[in-house]
């Protein structure tokens, strides 16, 4: 069994090589193209670590260049981009290497 990781450096980076590796880079031929599925993920996967809520989680990327350098963000998404993210990730048939690391942090943030 793997065991995680605690630093979110690491995890933001592991999470964004399996979001690339797992999503297409984005959900649609007309979206925006303003940020990839594997970004998307990655945040996700830091707001399930922080144990955060959508706003929580914009904060903390707004404050740590570290993660936003990691992550290759060059402006952050509204909190509602995460939102519809998540609905989107968990309802289409995302990869199970996406899922199983999404659910391992989030089971280990419960």
């Amino acid at each position: 069994m793997r065991t995680m990781t605690k630093s979110p450096l690491e995890l933001a980076r592991e999470a964004l090589t399996v979001g690339r590796a797992g999503l297409p880079a984005y959900s649609h031929k007309n979206s925006p193209k303003k940020f990839t599925q594997a970004q998307l993920f990655a945040i996700l996967v830091l707001r399930q670590f922080f144990r955060l809520d959508y706003r929580g989680t914009i904060e903390l990327l707004r404050d740590f260049s570290d993660l936003r350098r990691a992550l290759g963000l060059q402006k952050l998404p509204h909190y509602s981009t995460l939102c519809l993210a998540e609905e989107r990730l968990l309802q289409t048939n995302a990869s199970s290497a996406c899922l199983s690391l999404y659910s391992a942090v989030r089971e280990r943030a419960a």
